[in-house]
């Protein structure tokens, strides 16, 4: 026990045994918040402004954080061999699993937004309005189920909504390699249950560094599609196609509750 506390504390860092809390009590509630990251400053949030409910906090985690992490993941034993990519939990997840979900929660709650869109302004960032609704962002336990998957160089996902069987309110950490993952919006559905789209397909790239963090509800979360294509010359930003290596991905959802 003592070893894995030991582990979350390199990971997550230790707020909780500063040096400079004893003499900083006047401190605010959003320098507390940001002292779970190794960041000199807050995490920075930013909209995708083409996309309602889609925010990116870019810096997320710290490279040594990241390397832990990947560590902790691979410690689990989920990929030593080869045909294995993907490994899911239900429920109980592991304890850096939980850390994390802990993590995500505070920078929603203590992070700094890069742009005010028009109904956050005057805000209390306390409330978190602009990343989750109070009723998402209170719920316990925060997260209950986790996808870890690795990505060999070429291999993505494809375009999907995540299922029906998840709550609003889903976030996924990047790690290792770079990569663009493109939004579509989901077409209006005929009575055969197929998808009819009236409007010409329209993607929305968006650029995932290691360390970074998407979230999505409300639209993003069910208005529109999400995909990675990694085969070549579709990983293309800002004119330059992406140097792709091994990528790892952390998906966290909650279940929803079954009447």
């Amino acid at each position: 026990m003592e070893e894995e506390k030991s582990l979350l504390r390199r990971i997550f860092g230790d707020s909780s045994d500063s040096e400079d809390k004893s003499e900083d009590k006047e401190d605010s509630i959003d320098d507390v918040g940001c002292q779970f990251t190794s960041h000199p400053n807050c995490p920075t949030w930013e909209p995708v402004n083409e996309i309602k409910g889609l925010w990116l906090c870019r810096d997320f985690l710290s490279p040594h954080q990241q390397s832990t992490l990947l560590s902790a993941i691979q410690n689990e034993g989920w990929f030593l061999e080869a045909p294995n990519n993907q490994a899911m939990r239900f429920g109980d997840l592991p304890s850096w699993a939980i850390e994390l979900s802990n993590s995500i929660r505070e920078v929603i709650l203590y992070g700094d937004r890069i742009h005010e869109p028009p109904n956050c302004a005057g805000s209390d960032r306390g409330e978190a309005a602009c990343w989750l609704p109070p009723d998402l962002l209170s719920r316990e336990p925060f997260f209950d189920q986790l996808i870890a998957n690795v990505y060999q160089p070429g291999e993505g996902i494809c375009a999907h909504v995540d299922l029906m069987r998840f709550e609003d309110g889903i976030a996924i950490v990047s790690l290792e390699s770079s990569c663009v993952m493109h939004f579509t919006q989901v077409g209006e559905v005929s009575g055969s249950g197929k998808e009819q789209p009236d409007l010409p397909m329209i993607k929305i790239p968006v650029f995932l560094i290691p360390g970074s963090l998407v979230l999505l509800f409300g639209d993003a979360r069910y208005l529109w599609k999400h995909e990675i294509n990694r085969k070549p010359g579709f990983q293309m930003w800002e004119g330059q196609e992406v140097n792709q290596k091994r990528r790892t991905s952390i998906t966290l959802r909650k279940l929803c509750h079954a009447e």
